[in-house]
């Protein structure tokens, strides 16, 4: 069933209950009243004509065996002209005193109704009735009847109007659900990026563009998986054909292997070994279960020693390699192996990069606001294109500068680096512009408190 037929039967049946409880409150009031006043209308000719039957019933001995031979009306001045009629019957309908012209049908059907105890026991049912009672009783019949038939014709049209109004509600409060159903269906048929129509500002709006944000993360996740897939096929490709070819030629020659011949095939190996290992460690970080020994180390000289190992390269380039520290907190807990790695590529990047002669500049700070220790690798290469840098981070993402392999690796060691310091609860971005060098900022968070820090401390 819909969401629209839901809230128009919900509706339906608020409105129709509740019009049915109105009109039985207003029938049942009335006719209560109508019945209290026709009650109180004879209440004194009820009192004293039951005084009198009780008396009478009592000193003759509990029964009303001759009561119809007495005058019960003769003193009453006014029976002549409101044709007074009075009808006592038994509790078993049996009728002990008829007095008046009316008919004893008339009389119970129009009279007004007493019942007579004595000693607690209902002994007879006193009938009274006149002209002005059965005017009145006429009117306690006839008013509730007509008000039921008035209310009942006014609720069936307030029911009918309110069912249409019940309609239009429910098909406005889903028309956004229906607008929203077929993107939903196209999606799951695979059509990712398709976007729905945000047509309020409401709940409903803002399901919308949540849709729409999941649409478009699913579309660029599906890019993301065909390129990489693409990426991957492409550089196994290489690597096997090239082995291939080695193992083909020598295969051909059917001469002993001499053992450089073979020193190709393994570097393709190596090769191979490596880019799997990579993908493993990213995969293990991507889905948050990447084993980390996290140890407080210090980074100053964490990076003094990668500074030293890469010194040769340096040298070979006349770079200049600086590092320096504005601050004596330079602690944090980390995993050293994991964070070596990280750091080891945004050096060598930073002097592949760099021309003859230039400067890669390595400084820690410490950033009380953010509770962390920020380290900005800065060179005085030629720099990024700005639309480059979104995707920096991606598998296999090469800038156009760096995609042939004598000058970059396979693309995937700034992914790597980001998901390694994101699984430290840290943070990495690059800044660049053309002609200006490129600054990568890592920031890693200090421990919290002393307790913490010999948590983290080895065994």
């Amino acid at each position: 069933m819909s969401v629209g037929r839901k809230i128009f039967i919900v509706l339906s049946s608020f409105i129709i209950g509740f019009s049915t409880v109105f009109v039985l409150l207003t029938y049942i009031v009335i006719r209560d009243s109508m019945d209290v006043m026709l009650q109180t209308s004879r209440e004194e000719e009820l009192d004293q004509l039951q005084d009198r039957l009780v008396g009478y019933y009592v000193k003759n001995g509990h029964t009303f065996r001759t009561v119809q031979d007495q005058a019960w009306l003769a003193d009453s001045p006014r029976s002549a002209d409101r044709q007074e009629s009075i009808l006592l019957v038994s509790g078993e309908q049996t009728a002990l005193l008829h007095e008046g012209e009316a008919v004893e049908q008339l009389i119970k059907r129009l009279g007004v109704k007493r019942t007579l105890h004595v000693e607690g026991e209902a002994v007879a049912e006193l009938y009274y009735y006149d002209t002005d009672v059965a005017n009145l009783t006429k009117l306690r019949i006839g008013t509730p009847t007509s008000i039921i038939i008035l209310l009942g014709g006014g609720t069936i049209l307030f029911v009918l109007l309110s069912l249409g109004a019940a309609y239009w509600i429910s098909r406005r409060l889903t028309a956004p659900l229906r607008k929203l159903v077929p993107a939903i269906e196209r999606l799951g048929q695979g059509e990712y990026g398709i976007q729905a129509p945000v047509t309020s500002e409401d709940e409903y709006g803002r399901v919308a563009v949540a849709f729409n944000g999941m649409s478009s993360k699913l579309e660029q996740s599906e890019m993301v998986r065909r390129n990489l897939v693409a990426d991957v096929a492409h550089e196994l490709r290489t690597p096997l054909t090239i082995v291939r070819g080695k193992l083909d030629l020598l295969q051909q020659n059917r001469q002993p292997i001499e053992p450089e011949l073979l020193l190709p095939i393994q570097d393709e190996l190596i090769r191979l070994t490596r880019l799997v290992g990579d993908l493993h460690q990213l995969s293990l970080a991507e889905a948050k279960q990447l084993p980390l020994v996290r140890i407080p180390t210090d980074m100053l000289v964490l990076l003094s020693q990668i500074r030293e190992r890469l010194e040769p390269e340096a040298e070979a380039k006349n770079l200049a390699l600086r590092l320096t520290s504005a601050t004596e907190r330079t602690s944090v807990p980390v995993d050293p192996s994991r964070i070596t790695q990280v750091f080891l590529n945004l050096f060598v990047n930073a002097i592949r990069y760099t021309p003859h002669g230039g400067l890669v500049h390595v400084s820690l700070l410490e950033e009380s606001p953010s509770g962390m220790l920020r380290i900005d690798i800065r060179d005085t290469g030629p720099g990024i294109e700005e639309e480059h840098l979104p995707y920096l981070f991606n598998r296999f993402y090469r800038t156009d500068e760096a995609r042939a392999r004598h000058q970059g690796g396979m693309g995937l060691g700034l992914a790597i680096a980001k998901e390694f310091i994101v699984s430290h609860g840290g943070t990495i971005q690059a800044e660049s512009k053309p002609g200006q060098g490129t600054t990568f900022t890592v920031r890693l968070p200090y421990h919290d408190s002393d307790q913490e820090l010999h948590d983290l401390m080895p065994p």
